[in-house]
């Protein structure tokens, strides 16, 4: 059966409209048309509240690939009309680039020399001695070393890679915006390569916690203009800047949210990972992961790791995201676990809302987690019951980002340290030498004061 969009109402900050209802098929016909959806992408802060069936949504013909920017009922371009041609020619763009012998030797290039890929999949022997049983049974764990990329996590991949395009395309103007600041020092960094003037929009909740990396973006040259509020509230600055310059400027998006061709960009330039994960494992046992895991925030590391494993029906996609302080608190980034079904920054996914469609606040320590909303193919993954979702807490993701430093050696950011922490709650229930893989997306030395605020409350607790 399909579903349909039950009638709600939309704010905007101007004023209110009645959504119709009407089914997923003429949605989809008129999603670059939606009036609505496109007032609540203009304001930035208020979401389109949709209600599913029940009985949730089945896999299709779309199967795991996106048709037209669709995942189902998620995705799509709720968009002004004038952003449509300014899409259209991204898509095109993105779509050449993606079969051009020439960029992608290029491409393959500069992510061996400069990103430094491949990245190892490194066997976590300490770690894996400390989930094992009292009968010295238990899973081998494996990280894959996405914090050994140039400036210290995944996001490097897709910046260099949309920067590269940015300047195919003759745009001499980048604007981005970042949570935890890893994407905006990739994007800086690209950008000072490949000498494009670069703008980061930046929460001022975010430039306190990450002054490190705020630094670092302005060492490289980008300049950084900070926003009141948070990674959400970047985001939508970000947004409205490019509108305001959409032939000589890019914004280079470093999540897979927003509007096609946006997610399917990130996901595609982050799909190295996968790959790579599987020739190594193939390499050193022979075979596919059992199961892989990773953090879900808005989902670019996960879907990066996903991707390529989707097809596998034996591998198992477990995705962690934030509980904050509880599920039941009201401070968490546990979108998928939590949300509801509505339209923000350009597409349709789960958001973090209440029943007026006003989105909400998120919370976790990992402040690359703390965005109300997720990419629409984690969104379509989660319904068909392809990927599995989990919560850590707040205390669990510091414990574990201490653990993972002091057994092996190796500081995983606090976004990382969420997928790290779901170990151990599953590493009980798998068979003796499962292999699991945790994709380790970024480097900690971010999060080291943050930690030490904590600690005297850790100390306490444990």
């Amino acid at each position: 059966m399909a579903a349909t969009i039950k009638p709600h109402l939309l704010l905007t900050n101007e004023t209110s409209f009645a959504c119709p209802k009407q089914s997923i098929s003429s949605m989809k016909r008129a999603e670059s048309n939606n009036f609505m959806a496109a007032c609540a992408v203009r304001s930035g802060s208020k979401a389109l509240i949709v209600e599913r069936q029940s009985s949730g949504i089945e896999l299709d013909a779309v199967g795991r690939r996106e048709s037209k920017g669709k995942f189902g009922i998620y995705g799509g371009k709720f968009v002004p009309e004038t952003l449509m041609s300014s899409l259209g020619k991204l898509e095109a763009d993105f779509n050449f680039v993606l079969h051009d012998a020439k960029f992608q030797a290029e491409l393959a290039t500069a992510l061996r020399d400069y990103v430094g890929r491949e990245t190892p999949l490194y066997f976590a022997e300490r770690l894996t001695n400390h989930y094992k049983n009292e009968n010295g049974e238990g899973p081998d764990i494996y990280l894959k070393r996405e914090d050994l990329n140039h400036c210290g996590a995944h996001k490097m991949n897709n910046a260099i890679a949309q920067a590269m395009m940015a300047k195919r395309m003759g745009r001499q103007k980048v604007v981005a915006a970042t949570g935890a600041g890893q994407h905006g020092v990739a994007t800086a960094a690209a950008c000072a390569k490949l000498s494009l003037d670069c703008t980061i929009f930046m929460g001022s909740e975010d430039m306190e916690k990450q002054a490190s990396n705020v630094f670092l973006i302005k060492l490289l040259g980008a300049q950084v203009t900070q926003v009141e509020g948070s990674f959400k509230d970047a985001s939508s600055e970000a947004i409205r800047q490019w509108v305001n310059d959409l032939e000589g400027s890019y914004y280079l998006t470093g999540t897979v949210v927003g509007p096609h061709p946006c997610p399917s960009m990130v996901r595609e330039f982050q799909s190295i990972i996968g790959r790579e994960t599987r020739r190594q494992a193939m390499e050193r046992w022979g075979g596919r992961p059992d199961v892989v895991v990773a953090c879900i925030g808005s989902g670019s590391n996960a879907l990066g790791i996903f991707h390529e494993f989707i097809g596998d029906e034996d591998v198992r996609l477990v995705g962690v995201e934030a509980a904050g302080f509880g599920l039941d608190s009201g401070r968490h980034a546990a979108t998928l676990a939590m949300g509801q079904v509505g339209v923000y920054h350009g597409a349709m996914s789960y958001l973090l809302q209440d029943q007026e469609g006003q989105v909400l606040g998120a919370h976790s320590v990992g402040i690359g987690l703390q965005y109300p909303g997720v990419g629409p193919e984690l969104s379509f993954l989660k319904d068909t019951g392809r990927a599995e979702i989990y919560t850590v807490t707040d205390k669990e993701a510091l414990n574990a980002y201490q653990l993972l430093s002091r057994l092996e050696g190796i500081i995983p950011a606090m976004e990382a340290a969420h997928a790290l922490a779901y170990l151990e709650k599953l590493c009980p229930t798998l068979p003796d030498s499962t292999k699991v893989v945790v994709n380790c997306s970024g480097r900690g030395d971010k999060d080291a004061p943050l930690f030490f605020q904590h600690q005297p409350t850790l100390n306490a607790q444990n």
